[in-house]
């Protein structure tokens, strides 16, 4: 009986003493928490996404249909300004430009003989007009009749008149032959459109006709692509693009060289944002490009923004009530969990913010969160992993 008795009072108290002994091991024993330490020199990145493109990049077709005969270049080639592309079957348009030529020829026959017509009618009058002078000089004078000085002066009359007809014929006759030279340069641009040209110095990235298709206007049969204008447009997330700026650079990696980054110089910051994504573009020129990057390729940058002398670094899942600018931290103060509201200092492309100020040298800054955290809790700062 008193070995059952000192079992029942026993047994309960060593329970009692095994809970109260958790209980203080999981509530009030010192937690080990992990802290920041300060590192030096933090740089401060950015990432984006993008693709090469080509800020001058033509899709060149004709501006007349036929047939194409001729081509005169290939994928991959490099031709210069001015240089033969491609040329449709000129027939057609050769005997237009003849027509044309010879309406010219006979537009200047025309002018000839109006202008000739206009020279002889002068003749008369000037004839007709000394005529009528002398003969009313001898009416004048009693020597000659009247009616002849009347015949006269009616004469010089109809060759005024005929002189005004055939000057009105031959600006006629040179307003044919102005509109006959025109038809013709007309025709012959014309035919010069049917050989397209290359409109600067370029490479040729693709190909889309061959020879012996029909071809409407402005169907594509090269695409052309200035090699010097070469760039990578990137987006950037709004929330981490404050600080871009001209001139900075950044570490573009192509998807076809992983582990082989470039550089390059920020050269244009767009200043429309996407309204969906809410991000804004950015376009890099590299300084040491490869041979003929491939238009379209996907790529990553990284762009160094600015570097930080000294700064704990946090990870953003650790903040409460983050905004962007700031939140509340857990901190470690004289051995005892507390919280304090603090501003980044930069927000870091790993997901991790920079802090800089807003804490004591001597506070610990917490990295890493549990579920016993409160505040006024025992602690112990170990390093972070």
């Amino acid at each position: 009986m008193r070995r059952r008795l000192v079992l029942f009072v026993a047994l309960p108290l060593l329970l009692l003493g095994m809970a109260g002994g958790f209980a203080y091991l999981r509530n009030w024993r010192p937690l080990d928490v992990a802290v920041a330490p300060f590192r030096q020199d933090v740089p401060v990145t950015v990432f984006g996404l993008g693709a090469i493109e080509a800020q001058v990049l033509s899709r060149l077709g004709l501006e007349v249909p036929g047939m194409l005969i001729e081509l005169a270049a290939d994928h991959g080639d490099r031709v210069a300004a001015g240089a033969v592309l491609a040329r449709l079957n000129p027939i057609s348009q050769q005997a237009r430009l003849a027509r044309a030529e010879a309406a010219v020829l006979s537009a200047d026959a025309a002018a000839a003989r109006a202008d000739a017509q206009r020279e002889r009618a002068e003749a008369q009058f000037t004839q007709k007009q000394a005529t009528a002078r002398r003969r009313r000089d001898l009416a004048n004078r009693g020597v000659g009749s009247q009616e002849a000085a009347e015949l006269a002066e009616t004469e010089q009359e109809l060759a005024r008149v005929d002189l005004v007809v055939n000057r009105a014929d031959a600006e006629v006759a040179r307003a044919a032959q102005a509109e006959a030279r025109a038809n013709r340069e007309t025709e012959r641009a014309a035919l010069e459109k049917h050989t397209l040209r290359a409109p600067f110095d370029a490479v040729v990235i693709a190909r889309s006709r061959e020879a012996g298709t029909a071809l409407n206007p402005g169907e594509a049969v090269f695409t052309l692509v200035a090699p010097e204008s070469i760039w990578m447009q990137a987006f950037i997330d709004e929330g981490r693009a404050g600080d871009l700026a001209l001139g900075q650079t950044g570490m573009v990696t192509l998807r076809s060289r992983p582990g082989r980054p470039i550089e390059a110089q920020i050269v244009r910051i767009g200043l429309e944002a996407d309204r969906v994504t809410e991000e804004r573009r950015i376009y890099l020129r590299c300084r040491s490009c490869p041979a003929m990057p491939v238009v379209g390729e996907q790529a990553e940058v990284v762009i160094e923004t600015a570097r930080l002398p000294r700064a704990r670094l946090l990870p953003e899942q650790a903040l409460h009530g983050f905004d962007g600018a700031g939140g509340t931290v857990w901190t470690i103060e004289d051995g005892r969990l507390a919280q304090r509201r603090v501003s980044i200092a930069a927000r870091l492309v790993d997901g991790r913010v920079a802090i800089t100020d807003g804490l004591p040298e001597d506070v610990a800054l917490v990295t890493q969160i549990g579920s016993r955290f409160a505040v006024g809790r025992a602690a112990r700062a170990v390093p972070a992993p």
